[in-house]
């Protein structure tokens, strides 16, 4: 096996099994809309605050209409998980629920106190209700007006009891994009590497510890292990369908190869780089139209950023220097690629043409050390990345169009791999400013700062689409 020292330190490739199914489903669609009731009038208009300033939002508990605990408690999550998922995207100004307690509680859909929530200053309001059937469950969701006193939103969702929180994420999901036309990140999942098992890696001298994928959604709910192989799991990234996870494991005999598992369908995982205990390919990165995979890999001595098919044809280096290369990521056009090297000294982040065509240009010059890159989607051109200039990492980006660069975390920590949400408004990252390592996610202007994983220690989050 090469010595991958240098890589192992700066293209967080310092660890590295195969996906196992845990009974998983498809990914969860929307809760069926049935056919439209018969509903007050609606006004379609969008709400505005006062002087140009974000609407105040107010989202009380759901009423029941169902007499049993677990109907009491769907409400209460549905309530408050739409309060999060609103507040998240920092399109209204939520009113803190603490606030409420001088509201009386709607009786009904048809009987809002709107006087009392405008004296409370809300220019909308979120009122639904939550009936149990069985298995089933039934989700009314309606935004008021509070001044005009009309709905300017209202659906009806129903489906599976099992998961409350989904109802609150579509419903979520559905206002942004019809107040703000936003295409809103609430149903997106986040995955990433963990050690929180406490397992041992089987057949090492060391014993190291393993680290396998989890997912979970983005705001940190639902986690559950994906693979369940006590193997080095790491770098996973989600295929831009959601239904498939590309990953480094050193599954086979502790050699580094790309695995990529269709978590919810029946077939093991495939091997689309062919590795062997001489070749060793880490660090999958797709394409923004999931055709082709970027990865790192030392197949012809040196490790090199290659491109191939997502089926592992068509494959072609395009980075070719005696450095070591890593860490790709696409340009959301798919017709660049950047990545780490250390061809200069330390390691920088440089931009090449996807063909391999022609000289990579560096766009990093003020760190003395810049690792991870992430290229933001359409429209934000920028890249984010890690970048040292002091004794730890922070979260830079870098404006591609100007050749500017502004920094997100400000030395709380070390803070590290970088990830854009599908929509570009936000970042999922990793840091140890509370001793172990964790996921946090943040919007790009810094703030809006929030820990997603509590358990064990976790790396090198990727956001699903």
């Amino acid at each position: 096996m090469l010595n991958y020292a240098r890589a192992l330190v700066f293209g967080g490739v310092i660890v590295t099994g195969s996906l196992v199914l845990l009974g998983q489903q498809p990914p969860q669609t929307p809760p069926q809309t049935p056919p439209p009731q018969q509903q007050p009038s609606e006004i379609s208009t969008t709400i505005v605050g006062t002087g140009g300033q974000a609407p105040k939002l107010a989202v009380p508990d759901f009423l029941t209409l169902s007499n049993d605990g677990e109907t009491k408690e769907a409400a209460q999550t549905v309530g408050q998980v739409l309060w999060d998922d609103m507040a998240f995207e920092r399109e209204f100004d939520l009113i803190p629920r603490t606030e409420y307690r001088n509201v009386p509680a709607a009786t009904s859909l048809e009987a809002v106190p709107f006087a009392q929530w405008a004296e409370l200053g809300a220019d909308a309001v979120v009122i639904g209700t939550v009936r149990k059937d069985g298995a089933k469950i039934s989700v009314q969701v309606r935004l008021f007006n509070v001044k005009s006193q009309q709905a300017v939103f209202s659906k009806e969702y129903s489906g599976s009891a099992t998961n409350p929180r989904l109802y609150a994420h579509t419903a979520a999901d559905e206002i942004h994009k019809n107040q703000r036309d936003l295409v809103g990140i609430a149903r997106t999942k986040i995955a990433f590497s963990s050690d929180r098992d406490g397992e041992r890696m089987r057949g090492t001298i060391e014993e190291r510890t393993i680290k396998e994928v989890y997912i979970a959604d983005y705001d940190g709910a639902n986690q559950r292990r994906i693979t369940v192989n006590r193997s080095l799991n790491i770098t996973p990234v989600w295929a831009p369908d959601g239904r498939a996870i590309a990953y480094t494991s050193y599954r086979r005999n502790n050699t580094p190869d790309i695995f990529v598992s269709y978590i919810y369908e029946g077939r093991p995982p495939e091997t689309p780089a062919h590795g062997t205990e001489r070749i060793h390919n880490f660090l999958p990165a797709y394409s923004p139209d999931g055709t082709r995979i970027a990865f790192m890999s030392n197949r012809d001595g040196n490790p090199e950023i290659y491109v191939m098919n997502r089926d592992g044809s068509n494959l072609r280096r395009i980075t070719n220097h005696p450095g070591i290369d890593a860490t790709p990521t696409w340009s959301p056009a798919g017709n660049q690629v950047a990545f780490t090297s250390d061809r200069s000294g330390n390691p920088q982040i440089y931009v090449t043409d996807a063909d391999g065509l022609g000289a990579p240009r560096r766009i990093t010059t003020t760190e003395s050390y810049a690792d991870r890159p992430t290229w933001a989607p359409a429209p934000f051109n920028e890249i984010a990345y890690a970048g040292r200039s002091g004794p730890g990492y922070d979260i830079r980006i870098y404006d591609i169009a100007t050749g500017t660069t502004r920094q997100i975390t400000n030395g709380e920590g070390s803070n590290e791999s970088p990830a854009y949400s599908p929509t570009g408004r936000h970042l999922a990252f990793t840091s140890n400013r509370n001793g172990k390592t964790h996921v946090f996610t943040v919007g790009r202007d810094g703030n809006g700062l929030r820990q997603i994983t509590k358990a064990g220690n976790n790396w090198m989050p990727n956001w699903s689409r």
